[in-house]
């Protein structure tokens, strides 16, 4: 009888371990949306390079509008801080959800700014001529930085959505992280796409 009571015990606690979650569903959801993401902006920045090196007449094609990489690069700094405090805040929450506040509204403004510098170059580009159709250039740019764009402002909705909840005092741990994941994927593509097609 005690035998048959351990073995059912230890059944039970079997049972229990294989039904632990390993993370939040919304990290491991978030994770596996990142991973695919990364393939897809793998996909076109390799066609970006592959019609690049074999473009006839140089790149980008002449006449076509150069694209500004100093005043990017400021864009782009202030993207890599804006990640930076996020994770900063993120560890501060963990101590003092109340201290995360300030941390994590600088991360906003700062990719707030990013999406806006980002709009503002668009307008300059468009007016010089450089549009979707104008060459494989122009079609590239905003193919990459387009998406790129859309995926920062569905990133700063989501930190937004975080803060509304912090500032309530309802935002849990999980929640967080799988913001931060999906900003810090944003903020960790742009100087590999500053690169591939600025530069």
């Amino acid at each position: 009888m005690e035998a048959t009571g351990a073995v059912l015990n230890l059944s039970r606690k079997l049972s229990a371990a294989r039904r632990r979650q390993l993370a939040p569903n919304g990290v491991i959801g978030i994770l596996i949306f990142v991973v695919t993401e990364m393939m897809f902006f793998s996909g076109l920045v390799s066609a970006h390079a592959i019609v690049k090196t074999t473009a006839l007449g140089g790149w980008p094609p002449p006449g076509q509008p150069r694209l500004p990489v100093r005043e990017t690069l400021i864009n782009t700094v202030a993207l890599i801080v804006s990640g930076i405090v996020l994770a900063y805040a993120q560890r501060v929450y963990s101590r003092s959800p109340r201290a995360a506040r300030t941390p994590m509204a600088i991360a906003i403004l700062l990719g707030a700014f990013f999406v806006v510098f980002q709009g503002v170059e668009w307008v300059a580009l468009l007016r010089e001529g450089l549009t979707i159709t104008s060459s494989t250039h122009g079609g590239f740019f905003y193919l990459i930085i387009g998406t790129h764009g859309l995926h920062a402002i569905a990133g700063l909705i989501a930190l937004l959505w975080a803060f509304a909840k912090l500032m309530r005092g309802e935002l849990l741990s999980s929640e967080l992280v799988t913001a931060e994941i999906f900003w810090l994927f944003v903020v960790g593509l742009w100087p590999v796409l500053y690169w591939r097609v600025y530069l």
